[in-house]
Parts: structure tokens; C-alpha cells; sequence
């Protein structure tokens, strides 16, 4: 998924859904249309009518999304919550609750649609320039950071991300459990390669897209992009994908089933605290 657009409205609505992944979201949910236009600015050099333009659809689409869709996500962490306190996470109940969170984001990706459309349409020649060498520099970065290493300091280093993660909702992982997250990143080999090739995929169909932004074509172009992106995927990471998302399940289900009494006791108060956090958002109760 591309990172740090002038798509910021799909940035910050979709964030909403991965915060439940951050300590403190019900701040950062507060703050995303001040962390957004900063992110913006390392990329684009917005000027004031476009800046003016992204904070009202901002702030007008961060309040459709906390009234309409975070009650939905409350619910979606009680099932989860219920999951783990009934010990049924399995295969088939993460499916479920994995398909339930990307008609959670297709929702919000169509709501802001237009939005980001007319934000687009307003770019200069200058800006899309300025986009393709972001873009550029953003795989050069990736390709540095994520490919061009020894493939068993990528296995190493994405298991080592993981442990951390996970240790944010199981406490210390035991000796089993690191082994098993350790297997898990082997079983993804060099899948980083797909994952970054199909970025830059999506990043040359957003840019021929904007070649013609002032066509009628734009919008339908931009919604595919937004919305269905998945049919944009390259053979190769669709392949990629799919094994990733296979791999986590087994991963997730796994370490359940090595975790101890008080691993579970801790995430069930992780996932306690995450769900207090959002319903205590002051615009749910306005």
C-alpha cells in the first residue's frame, strides 16, 4: 500500500482501523489531521488553497468515520476480545475477522474517494513531478533497507520486528514462541522483493493516472486504485500475498496455543484497554 500520499484522506481513515496496534490511539486518532499534513510535506510542496482544501475533507471525513464506523470496530474487538477468552483462534475465525477488516478500509476508501479525487485534479505539473521523485526515492530507500541484504539478515531482521511487535500484546514471548516466529519469517523468504516491485507497480498506475487527472476517466482510474487495488496486484505478489496472509494466521494461532495463563490474561488486557481507549473518543458521544 502506498505510504505518505497527497491521498492523505485514505492515509488518515485507514490508520483509524491500525491504531488498535498503538498504546495510545485515542490520541493519535485525535491528532491525525495534524500528523497528516506533516507527513505531507516531506513529499509535496502543498500550496495554501490545497492545504485549506485537505484540512476541511479531513476534518470532515475523520467525523463521518468516528461516528459511523468506529462503533463497528468496537464490536469487531469484541469478537476478537471473545475469540481469545474462548480459546477459538482459528484459521477460519481469523478469516473472518481478516475480511471483516477490509470491508472496514473498502468503506472508507470509497467514502473519500472524491475527496482525494478533487485534491488531485489540483496538483501542478510541478507537484506530480515532485511525486514521481518521491516515489523514486521511497523504492530506492525501500530496495536499500529491505532487498539489497543477505537474505538471512532479512529473515533475522523481520523476525526480530515481529518479537517486538507481539511483545506489545503478550508481554516477553517464551523460548517456543520466538522459535515459532523465527520459523514464521523463513516461511515468507524473500517475499520483501514482491512486496516492494508491486509498490512500485501501484506508484507508475497512480502516475499515469495523473497524466490524465483532467480527463473523466480520472476519478474511475483513482477509485481502482483506491478501492480495488488488489486487481492491480503483479502475479508474483498476489502469489506473495496470499502465502503472507496464510503464514500470519499460523503464526498467530500457534503462539495461542504456546502462550502461557498470564500471556493470555495480558492480552486480553491489551485488547481491554484498546476498546476502553476508542470508546472513550469524545466525537462517539457527540
Amino acid at each position: 500500500m502506498p505510504v505518505r500520499l497527497p491521498i492523505a484522506l485514505l492515509v488518515a481513515a485507514a490508520c483509524a482501523l491500525a491504531l488498535a496496534a498503538c498504546s495510545r490511539m485515542d490520541l493519535a486518532y485525535r491528532n491525525l489531521d495534524r500528523l497528516v499534513p506533516w507527513s505531507l510535506n516531506d513529499y509535496l510542496d502543498m500550496n495554501r488553497e490545497q492545504k485549506t482544501l485537505l484540512d476541511e475533507r479531513l476534518q470532515t471525513h475523520l467525523a463521518w468515520h468516528c461516528q459511523t464506523q468506529l462503533p463497528g470496530y468496537l464490536d469487531w474487538l469484541d469478537r476478537v476480545r471473545d475469540m481469545v477468552a474462548k480459546n477459538q483462534v482459528t484459521d477460519l475465525a481469523l478469516q473472518q475477522r481478516t475480511a471483516e477488516a477490509r470491508q472496514a478500509i473498502g468503506r472508507v476508501a470509497e467514502e473519500i474517494t472524491p475527496s482525494a479525487s478533487e485534491l488531485l485534479r489540483g496538483m501542478t505539473d510541478a507537484q506530480v513531478a515532485e511525486m514521481r521523485s518521491a516515489f523514486a526515492d521511497d523504492i530506492r530507500e525501500r530496495q536499500k533497507e529491505y532487498v539489497d541484504t543477505p537474505l538471512t539478515e532479512q529473515i533475522a531482521s523481520r523476525s526480530e520486528r515481529m518479537e517486538k511487535r507481539l511483545s506489545g500484546w503478550f508481554g516477553k514471548l517464551n523460548d517456543a514462541q520466538r522459535q515459532r516466529v523465527y520459523a514464521w519469517s523463513q516461511a515468507l523468504g524473500d517475499q520483501n522483493r514482491q512486496w516492494i516491485a508491486n509498490r512500485q507497480h501501484w506508484q507508475q498506475q497512480l502516475l499515469l493516472a495523473m497524466n490524465q487527472r483532467n480527463d473523466e476517466s480520472f476519478e474511475p482510474r483513482l477509485a481502482t486504485l483506491l478501492q480495488h487495488k488488489e486487481s492491480l496486484w503483479t502475479p508474483e505478489y498476489r502469489a506473495a500475498f496470499h502465502n503472507t496472509e496464510q503464514q500470519a494466521r499460523s503464526l498467530l494461532v500457534d503462539l495461542l496455543q504456546l502462550s502461557t495463563p498470564t500471556q493470555r490474561q495480558y492480552l486480553q488486557e491489551r485488547l481491554a484497554k484498546v476498546r476502553t481507549n476508542f470508546s472513550e473518543l469524545k466525537c462517539l458521544k457527540g
